[in-house]
């Protein structure tokens, strides 16, 4: 006597219920749902158009699956562990809808092709979603680095005070990074709208189905050239997580300097109260919690990209129960890239960048010994000799609390005659800012063509 399972004729028992457990994905496939209805739904057009079930037969069955979805939708589904995965729920609720005729949708399909169909829908579905995200991050960050071209703040080496630069370059900086993740993300498209269904278990089929027509329905731009790569392949799942863990860390580099700029000892930026919280003890914290929750989030990220790499290291061809371990992370990354997307976006764009107290800090410093030493060079010496006399200059002032632009000319006349009067103008920051006027440089007029070239960008992608 054969098991109750769809697969079970060549089974005499019955599973413990735990085990079922334990083998079930249908806690989490689920999320898939409307992708397996979907992909089913294209299917048996494809078993209709090529006669290879009756018309009346698939008409049945179309409106049984056109049911369900709504059921669905309406959340009025409810799926069980006996049946394992989404797919063998919605084929049970089907049988149950329309009766036997149900199971002739299975013809010329297996499991592992149609789970490698539904995943490749979710995200394709999913990726125009974090796309859409990372695009009006960048819109933010151009408008705010356009009302911050003549903000000048300290640019950092090593976390030490280097050069003055331009706040909107900072913020340009950023922009350049979420631009290349999001072509990452509009890239994996190509590897991810590709269809593996009709490649059935391994080898596909006998049956006169029609690929080209099923991809066409789904919206798949390409079918798999071979049915082994077809229903194994998981590198558009593994793009997916290598460039979401890309954009969580420029998150993170972004994250982690705004918890620095927001501290006691910086003062550089003001978070709005509506993202960041209090102490339960200590009355004056105003914390940057959601950009440490968001730095906090990319170990998860890694982590569902780690999961997933090590769950395909040394996997035989072709299907193996392994990877119905290829999901969860995937689904887990995207729940969390995109809630982090939207907070981070709603963080930097009701920021307020302490003016006075990022230009103070380039004034207190020695950030402008560059211009010093490109000063001299301009002059005739050699630069390399020009930067042992500003470091000596730079020594003297560390050790009597002076700063270059503070020292007498006379004194700076000791350490050069070449130094003249004009020489105050140019140790200025934001002289030094706004002369750097190469190519990508932070010069005013070159942050300027940087959003001036975003904007185009951007509204060339809307």
């Amino acid at each position: 006597m054969s098991t109750k399972k769809l697969w079970g004729g060549r089974f005499t028992a019955q599973a413990e219920s735990w085990v079922d457990d334990f083998g079930a994905s249908i806690s989490f496939d689920q999320l898939m749902a409307d992708e397996d209805i979907t992909g089913s739904l294209a299917h048996v057009k494809m078993l209709k158009k090529t006669g290879i079930l009756p018309a009346d037969d698939c008409d049945k069955i179309i409106a049984g699956l056109e049911e369900l979805a709504s059921e669905l939708h309406e959340g009025k589904l409810e799926f069980s562990t006996t049946n394992e995965d989404i797919h063998m729920n919605i084929e049970s609720l089907l049988t149950e809808k329309i009766g036997p005729v149900a199971g002739k949708l299975h013809t010329a399909r297996s499991r592992n092709d149609q789970v490698a169909t539904d995943f490749h829908l979710y995200v394709k579905n999913r990726l125009p979603l974090v796309i859409e995200e990372l695009t009006t991050l960048q819109e933010t960050l151009v408008g705010l680095a356009e009302k911050n071209v003549k903000t000048i703040m300290p640019g950092y080496t090593h976390l030490q005070h280097a050069q003055p630069i331009s706040y909107g370059h900072y913020l340009m900086a950023y922009y350049q990074m979420f631009k290349r993740d999001k072509e990452r993300f509009e890239f994996s498209f190509k590897h991810t709208d590709v269809s593996p269904l009709g490649a059935a278990a391994l080898a596909g089929t006998t049956f006169p189905i029609d690929r080209e027509f099923t991809a066409k329905e789904l919206g798949f731009a390409d079918v798999y050239a071979n049915s082994l790569d077809a229903v194994s392949d998981r590198d558009f799942a593994l793009e997916f997580l290598s460039n979401a863990s890309i954009m969580m860390m420029h998150l993170t580099r972004f994250c982690e300097e705004i918890s620095m700029w927001v501290s006691q000892e910086f003062k550089y930026l003001e978070l709005s109260d509506s993202f960041t919280t209090g102490s339960s003890i200590m009355p004056q914290k105003k914390n940057p919690d959601m950009a440490e929750l968001i730095r906090g989030k990319s170990g998860r990220v890694y982590g569902d990209l780690m999961g997933l790499l090590t769950t395909m290291k040394s996997l035989p061809l072709a299907y193996n129960k392994d990877l119905q371990e290829d999901k969860e992370g995937v689904f887990d990354a995207v729940k969390t890239v995109l809630p982090c997307l939207k907070v981070f976006n709603g963080m930097i764009a009701t920021a307020k960048p302490n003016v006075d107290r990022m230009k103070h800090a380039t004034e207190n410093d020695f950030s402008n010994a560059t211009e010093l030493a490109d000063y001299l060079a301009t002059k005739g010496v050699p630069f390399r000799e020009a930067h042992g006399i500003v470091g000596q200059l730079v020594l003297k002032g560390i050790q009597e609390g002076q700063n270059l632009q503070d020292m007498p000319l006379e004194e700076l006349k000791k350490a050069s005659p070449k130094i003249e009067e004009d020489v105050y103008n140019e140790l200025k920051s934001e002289v030094a800012v706004e002369r750097r006027h190469s190519l990508g440089g932070t010069g005013f007029d070159q942050v300027q063509a940087q959003i001036d070239n975003a904007k185009a960008e951007l509204k060339k992608a809307d």
